[in-house]
């Protein structure tokens, strides 16, 4: 589908309502083509409740928590978590785009389409963590009070163009996300949730990719910079949970989610479908953008490089370690 503009490529008069209402054909297109292709699926059926018992508690007795009652890995238990504490945000995430996108119309149903389909992820992860024993409930919940207790807000609430690219990267590294977990958790049966996690995550990328596409064709100009800026500032949703940083290394040296992988498996599926380094016809701003875009992924690639080199050392020691 091809757009054309009515302003002859004047980005000074996109405002968010324009763009907003310009776009509203192409929500409802992606918002029917999901409908078709998207499958409901039960939670309950992805948590092994046979595996569930009693926690210490005021109306029961049970049994204490014990890291070593689970199959899951240091990594997947660290991972899990920082998974379902960023899903347990939806609430804000909600507001947040209902507020940007609003709740009528193709953008409003594909709001609360999206909300209830996320609803499943943490409901999910969250009876699985408990019924597996995968993680101390006792410190996941104190993680959920406090990290939903900050809230979330999105670095690119300013502006309708920045929020589009953002979840179209989010939405690929989420599943990503999940899906490596998943790979390193350990568990057969918790790498068959997240997968299909994984699926629900790949389809709301297309949505936010393919409106992303029609965005270019409507102001090539606003949407570069959009782009540009979103990937060089990149951020995960998770970033404000207690003790982020700690976790995210943990998780980068386990592979569930580095600077190669955002890299490679992230960044460069989405720059290339799109292709964002060859859209020609560009302005001034739009052109500098796209060379600022291109330089930046050049020296990501080098950090990434670069991690790759230390990764493989630590690998080497260690199993050196388990050798000797």
């Amino acid at each position: 589908m091809t757009i054309t503009s009515p302003h002859l490529g004047s980005t000074s008069v996109w405002t968010d309502a324009r763009l907003l209402y310009a776009l509203e054909e192409v929500v409802e297109k992606e918002l029917n083509r999901h409908l078709q292709v998207a499958k409901d699926w039960m939670p309950h059926e992805y948590v092994p409740w046979s595996d569930g018992r009693n926690f210490p508690g005021q109306f029961a007795d049970g049994e204490a928590w014990d890291k070593e009652q689970s199959k899951v890995t240091e990594v997947g238990r660290t991972a899990l978590v920082v998974n379902l504490l960023t899903e347990d945000n939806l609430p804000s995430y909600h507001h947040e785009i209902a507020t940007l996108f609003g709740r009528d119309g193709a953008w409003g149903t594909w709001v609360h389409r999206w909300t209830a389909e996320e609803g499943r992820h943490g409901i999910v992860m969250r009876d699985y963590l408990l019924a597996s024993r995968a993680v101390d409930p006792d410190k996941l919940e104190r993680f959920r009070m406090a990290h939903m207790s900050e809230g979330f807000e999105s670095d690119n609430r300013h502006s309708m163009l920045h929020s589009v690219a953002y979840v179209a990267f989010q939405e690929l590294a989420t599943r990503i996300s999940h899906r490596n977990t998943g790979h390193q958790s350990g568990d057969p049966v918790c790498d068959r949730m997240l997968a299909r996690i994984a699926t629900d995550e790949n389809l709301h990328m297309v949505f936010y990719r393919n409106l992303l596409k029609a965005a270019f064709e409507l102001a090539p100009d606003l949407t570069m910079r959009a782009v540009r800026d979103v990937v060089v500032d990149f951020r995960m949703p998770g970033h404000g949970i207690p003790g982020f940083e700690r976790a995210a290394a943990q998780m980068a040296i386990g592979e569930v989610y580095n600077l190669r992988i955002h890299h490679d498996d992230v960044l460069q599926p989405v720059l290339r479908f799109l292709k964002v380094m060859e859209i020609g016809g560009l302005g001034p701003e739009g052109l500098k953008a796209q060379e600022e875009l291109g330089l930046f992924l050049h020296g990501l690639d080098a950090e990434a490089a670069k991690f790759d080199e230390k990764l493989a050392a630590r690998k080497a020691r260690m199993a050196a370690r388990a050798s000797g």
